[in-house]
Parts: structure tokens; sequence; C-alpha cells
């Protein structure tokens, strides 16, 4: 019986190691249906297509996260948004890292990053 709340406390602590934070923000009065899946929002490093910002997503994740789980939430979310694609993808370190003395010393060290894309719609 001792073992239960040991057992959730584990989980919970090693549950919490791969947490993401996903916000976007719209930057248009324009109405864009949401779409059905994030299969239909695509990733694109140039855009060569007349297109629209409509808006911005962030995700905040460890650093070490694979770049193609960070880019799948982008889409999911950018699909709630209306958007047809994401591109523009860059990277920061989180608030408290950045602001630390000897930033030269510690260079990328930090453990959070925000990934952040434009989403676009295509005219």
């Amino acid at each position: 019986m001792k073992k239960i709340p040991y057992l959730i406390f584990v989980l919970v602590v090693t549950a919490g190691c791969s947490l993401y934070r996903i916000s976007s923000q719209d930057t248009t009065v324009d109405y864009y249906p949401a779409k059905q899946s994030s299969d239909e929002v695509i990733y694109l490093e140039t855009v060569k297509k007349p297109s629209v910002q409509i808006g911005t997503v962030t995700v905040n994740a460890e650093r070490r996260q694979r770049i193609s789980d960070v880019l799948e939430k982008m889409k999911r979310e950018a699909a709630i948004l209306g958007g047809d694609a994401i591109t523009d993808v860059k990277t920061d370190a989180t608030g408290a890292w950045k602001s630390l003395p000897a930033q030269e010393f510690i260079g990328n060290g930090y453990i959070r990053a925000n990934f952040t894309a434009k989403v676009i719609v295509f005219q």
C-alpha cells in the first residue's frame, strides 16, 4: 500500500520531463475555417507561392526534443487557426535562461526552448 504513492510520485516526476506548452496568436481579423487534420498543414522552409500570414504558433519544449515532434505540434495548432502551412521556424531560450549572467560561457546550455513559426494561408 505504501508503494502506490511512491509510484504516483515517480510517474508525475518523469512525465513532467517532456511537457509541451503550445500557444498561438491570430494576427488577422479575417476568418479562416479550421482544418480537419494537421495532415492538411505543410511545413515550408521557403514560401514560393503568394501567401498571407494569419498568425504565429509557439511551442515551449525541452531543447532536446526532436524537431519532427515539435513540427507536428505546430501543425496541429496551425490547423486550428485555419492555416495552410507553417514557415520560418525559429528557436530561442526561454526567459529565465536568457537572462542568466555569463551568456557567453553557458552558450546554449539552456534546458527549455521556444520554437516559433509563422502560420500562412495561400492566396
